[in-house]
């Protein structure tokens, strides 16, 4: 299977705008991206290294904007977080998918700020336990049965939802840390980690491939969200992006392979996750990633949303084209 190829929409931060979203949307069908996608947040509080806007437009609302006015190109959430109620999420995904007759792969994950969880009364629960309850919920619903459940917290019998997803939802658990290949391997179809380094890639690729060979399962998918910038010089687009900032979240990770000096210190260190220069260098960064087995790239322009429509036309017409193999 070829490597499907990506893209994070600006539905937060500074830039996010409802005709820059269009555009957008639009012209990377065009250019003949598989999908778009969206993050998840509730209470959002930016990273470090993104600015301080707090703006941030729901996510699954989006691709449903972004649905109507695309004719087919794939949807994607990376990661949708479990603060919903299971039956209202899986409602939501399968009347998404049922409006839109489209891909769905649902990145799912167990959050990473815990305000977010004391805010919707969640604030003791194991959020990786609960996720896996909700995506159990999720599969069951979307597969048409009626299910009953009870647990310390949900419980509920005889619900079925109507419509049913038109086809498989493809989850995805994001993550970058061992036990997020463990999950993904058990529990879902796909692993997708967001800004991870390629040793630390390659070594979480290589457990994942032992993971399903000892449970006697098929490979399941693998792929990356990798913060990419372009411009007609690596040193030009490295200065579009906070590159300190990407440093010191590498830094900050505990299961991480480190370079050779101990840290995260140039943006050398960060390829795999950061993809920075020209149409050739973020080739060469993506032939990496393929040569591994990545099934999915999705680019995140986060740093370059102000000329993002300019991004898409780059990569469009200069990476995507070569890395499928056109001449």
């Amino acid at each position: 299977m070829s490597t499907r190829f990506g893209l994070l929409v600006p539905h937060f931060g500074a830039s996010a705008a409802r005709t820059l979203l269009a555009s957008g949307a639009r012209l990377a069908e065009g250019y003949g991206f598989d999908s778009l996608w969206v993050r998840d947040h509730l209470v959002f509080q930016p990273h470090g290294m993104e600015g301080t806007s707090t703006t941030f437009v729901e996510p699954l609302v989006t691709l449903a904007y972004l649905a109507g006015i695309t004719e087919h190109i794939g949807l994607g959430t990376a990661t949708l977080i479990p603060t919903r109620h299971p039956i209202q999420m899986a409602q939501s995904v399968a009347s998404l998918s049922w409006l839109t007759e489209r891909r769905i792969d649902l990145g799912f994950g167990s959050g990473r700020f815990q305000h977010e969880f004391d805010a919707v009364g969640l604030a003791s629960v194991n959020r990786q336990e609960l996720a896996a309850e909700q995506l159990e919920i999720a599969r069951r619903l979307w597969a048409g049965e009626e299910v009953a459940h009870k647990s310390s917290i949900y419980e509920f019998s005889g619900v079925r939802l109507n419509p049913s997803p038109t086809q498989p939802i493809h989850v995805w658990w994001g993550g970058g840390a061992p036990a997020s290949t463990r999950f993904a391997v058990t529990k879902c179809d796909g692993w997708l980690p967001a800004r991870l380094d390629i040793r630390t890639y390659e070594a979480r690729v290589r457990s994942i491939r032992e993971q399903c060979e000892a449970l006697g399962r098929p490979l399941i998918s693998v792929g990356n969200i990798p913060i990419t910038t372009l411009a007609n010089t690596r040193e030009d687009a490295l200065a579009r992006i906070n590159l300190s900032g990407l440093l010191d979240h590498a830094n900050g990770q505990r299961f991480v392979v480190r370079p050779p000096s101990g840290n995260f210190q140039t943006a050398s260190d960060l390829a795999g996750g950061l993809m920075a220069g020209t149409p050739d260098d973020v080739l060469s960064d993506l032939d990496r990633l393929m040569s591994i087995g990545c099934d999915l790239v999705v680019f995140d322009l986060r740093f370059r949303f102000d000329d993002w429509l300019d991004q898409i036309s780059i990569i469009g017409q200069h990476v995507l084209p070569r890395a499928r193999g056109v001449k």
